[in-house]
């Protein structure tokens, strides 16, 4: 009910009689500026009689205002992805969720909104703001060796009263562990592993690590994400790095052209083996089985030899001048008591594997046809003469 919709007479916006606070005030201030300096009729005891009322109406009017607003400083709205937490005294209360929400106001209670939807980043070994950190990026590997790390990570908060209450700065808490456990994982790693194949390994781990000790804590923390930014050798020794990864990509290039190469050279030399095996085993069966020829022709000619040893012995006399005579390119002329010319087959007696040049083969072949003619008139005037 609003203060000038008509109603009953006398009664207040909630229906009561009596003096209502507002009008109190709105008379006594009224009395105080229409005051007239005291010559009123009604003496010095009735001029303070009838200002003790207004004062007094004054002071509870003022007392009512400040406390409904002392009371509507309790209100407070809670968005969506926030946490109300309700504190009195110092301690916690209760967590409030989404929504318009009353809490006894300052100095008895308290609250603090809480964002635990909103995805927050830390870096370690660098700030967006200023580069390189080289106290939290420089670690030491396994093998000794000096390598610089840069890691961002990405964190919630799970538990307002948690973040607010167990630890004083959560914060600062969670990137000193983070640190403290890439230490660790990189101290327990390879320089290789840790700057080639190992980066996505080493955040993995460094995510579940850091989680148990946020978790022992109970700081209200939850690790979303880890990525590796950057990891590689200090820049004061970037140079012999670069040439040493450099020598290491030569020597894995070599060795792949070495393992191409043998990929080629072992079936030929597997084929290779296995015709050299065939032939040899062929060569063995061909020997063996003229070997048992052999023995068998040699049994049947000693059985001949046997019944008739003067036919056998010249009969073999002759097979063997044969094949000795048919490998040889020497001829032996006995022309004593014989005065006919002799009729020598040069072109016989060349070896087979005898050539002679392309421009001269047709003076050979003309010199041949000439000797061949001469010879046959010759040998027919020689027929002639005898």
């Amino acid at each position: 009910m609003n203060w000038n919709e008509p109603g009953n007479k006398g009664e207040n916006p909630w229906g009561n009689r009596g003096n209502d606070p507002f009008e109190e005030l709105k008379k006594l201030l009224n009395s105080l500026f229409n005051k007239k300096s005291g010559n009123g009729e009604g003496g010095e005891g009735g001029d303070n009689g009838a200002s003790n009322l207004p004062i007094k109406s004054l002071v509870t009017g003022i007392i009512i205002i400040l406390g409904l607003g002392w009371l509507a400083s309790g209100l407070y709205k809670v968005e969506d992805a926030e946490r109300g937490v309700v504190i009195r005294f110092g301690q916690y209360l209760k967590e409030t969720g989404a929504g318009l929400n009353w809490h006894v106001p300052y100095p008895i209670e308290t609250v603090e909104l809480v964002n635990v939807s909103l995805v927050r980043t830390i870096q370690i070994g660098f700030r967006a703001n200023r580069g390189k950190v080289l106290s939290e990026s420089l670690m030491l590997t396994q093998d000794e060796n000096i390598i610089d790390v840069q890691l961002e990570v990405q964190y919630q908060i799970s538990s307002a009263r948690d973040f607010l209450f167990n630890v004083s700065q959560p914060i600062a808490t969670l990137q000193q562990v983070v640190e403290s456990v890439l230490r660790e994982v990189v101290g327990q790693s390879l320089m290789d592993f840790v700057l080639t194949d190992g980066r996505s390994e080493v955040a993995e781990r460094v995510k579940s690590l850091a989680q148990e000790a946020l978790d022992q804590f109970a700081i209200g923390l939850t690790i979303t994400n880890v990525n590796m930014q950057n990891a590689q050798a200090p820049e004061q020794v970037q140079a012999a790095f670069d040439d040493a990864v450099k020598a290491r990509e030569d020597k894995e290039r070599i060795i792949n052209e070495a393992q191409a190469y043998s990929n080629k050279i072992l079936p030929q030399a597997r084929g290779e083996a296995a015709r050299m095996t065939e032939e040899a085993t062929a060569y063995k069966e061909r020997v063996i089985a003229e070997a048992k020829g052999q023995t068998e022709r040699f049994d049947k000619l000693y059985k001949e030899y046997i019944k008739a040893p003067k036919v056998t012995r010249d009969r073999m006399y002759l097979d063997t001048m044969e094949s000795v005579m048919q490998k040889s390119n020497k001829i032996i002329l006995d022309t004593k008591g014989n005065n006919s010319l002799m009729y020598l087959p040069i072109d016989k007696l060349i070896p087979q594997g005898f050539s002679q040049p392309r421009e001269n083969n047709s003076n050979v072949n003309s010199a041949g046809q000439n000797l061949d003619n001469n010879y046959r008139q010759r040998n027919t005037l020689g027929a002639r003469t005898r």
